[in-house]
């Protein structure tokens, strides 16, 4: 169960977590395996030991401190609910295998998607990116149909192939609003290996940080405005004083994963997490 609340827009309300309307897909469908992040293993389609009847975490208010941090990172971008509520149309797991296997082989599916979805309906708020609005129009309409799709065609769908197309075309985006960056400070730093690197106070601004290894990377006061953060791994990155106000493509799970403080500096559709002020 993530460690979020919503924030401001209604086109992002469908892309948060309601855990309320969900079958606690993400403590059943998912594995688990005994970490720093989680303190059992699990195999995929078994319930969590700590799921109640009622679909509820039985120590959610202790998370952290009981070893499942993991599960307060986690975010399935209001997959569960859709899921849960319009694909199987209000079935249990609970109530046959082949449901359960069944709406377990599509959660994952519509996990990807409705990230996509996310990151589409954010490039489509980018003014710099503005010639490129119609094809994102384009591709969030197309992801959102694919949501819609009955149970056995989502399962049997392609989503890694459709999730290349997205890619490519955030990346298009990505270029076009990190080039209103100051000049020579578009570092291209795209998957790199930045773990445990002292980047304190650095300008970051317009940096390409796609899928980079950031665990543990001491940002505190870094520039990260316009720092393209879509895949980048931010586990124990030190947030403290850091400036993520126009990053490009950040999530609640990514923040969730990290560390920061009250002065750590926010995009208005993300929330600063609880445990920041533990």
């Amino acid at each position: 169960m993530p460690d979020n609340a919503p924030g401001p827009g209604a086109e992002r309300a469908a892309l948060r977590p309601d855990c309320a309307n969900c079958f606690a897909l993400c403590c059943v469908a998912l594995t688990l395996t005994r970490s720093s992040d989680f303190a059992i293993d699990k195999e995929a389609g078994k319930p969590c030991r700590h799921l109640q009847q009622d679909f509820r975490c039985g120590i959610h208010t202790e998370l952290r401190p009981r070893g499942f941090s993991g599960c307060t990172v986690y975010d399935c971008f209001g997959a569960g609910q859709k899921v849960s509520g319009e694909t199987f149309a209000g079935q249990d797991w609970r109530g046959s295998r082949h449901t359960a296997r069944r709406m377990f082989e599509v959660f994952p599916v519509m996990r990807q998607l409705h990230e996509l979805l996310w990151y589409l309906t954010e490039a489509l708020s980018l003014e710099p990116a503005r010639a490129l609005h119609r094809d994102i129009r384009r591709r969030l309409d197309e992801t959102e149909r694919l949501t819609h799709l009955p149970a056995d065609a989502l399962a049997d769908l392609d989503v890694a192939a459709h999730r290349e197309q997205v890619a490519a075309l955030l990346s298009r985006v990505s270029r076009d609003v990190r080039a209103t960056a100051p000049r020579g400070k578009k570092r291209d730093r795209r998957g790199a290996d930045l773990m445990g690197a002292r980047l304190r106070g650095a300008d970051l601004r317009g940096a390409d940080l796609r899928g980079a290894y950031l665990i543990a990377a001491d940002l505190t006061g870094a520039d990260l405005r316009l720092a393209d953060l879509i895949g980048a791994d931010l586990r124990d990155a030190d947030l403290s004083a850091a400036d993520l106000t126009e990053s490009l493509f950040l999530t609640q799970a990514q923040l969730n994963a990290a560390k920061g403080d009250a002065v750590t500096r926010l995009p208005p559709t993300l929330a600063r997490p609880a445990h920041w002020s533990d």
